[in-house]
């Protein structure tokens, strides 16, 4: 797995809620191989494995209409990236991480 692999999940809210949390990640991440676009799932995936610049500064990814969970799974300088990049763009509590031998999952509620 590349540094900047990543896997996010994400559920409840809406496919733009969903839709504005990817765009908050792709300064750091890249534009994503794989965007949320069902409309009436009830969790979406993206997926990250390009190279962005970089940049984990404030994305303006917009508002989100309800709180959304958020799972990010990759190596553990991109589950920090995405973790930091997330906080700074909307109201997030931690609601706790797990680690393995060279990947680390984070779980995030971004609230509106």
């Amino acid at each position: 797995m590349s540094d900047t692999q990543l896997t996010v999940t994400l559920s409840g809210g809406n496919v733009e809620d969903a839709r504005a949390v990817v765009r908050a990640l792709e300064g750091a991440f890249g534009a994503p191989d794989q965007r949320p676009s069902e409309e009436h799932a009830t969790v979406r995936v993206a997926t990250f494995t390009g190279e962005g610049t970089g940049d984990a500064g404030e994305a303006d990814a917009g508002s989100l209409s309800s709180p959304v969970t958020v799972t990010v799974q990759g190596t553990p300088e991109a589950v920090r990236r995405a973790s930091d990049t997330l906080t700074r763009s909307f109201a997030a509590r931690d609601e706790g991480a797990v680690s393995g031998d060279q990947e680390q999952e984070r779980q995030l509620l971004l609230q509106p």
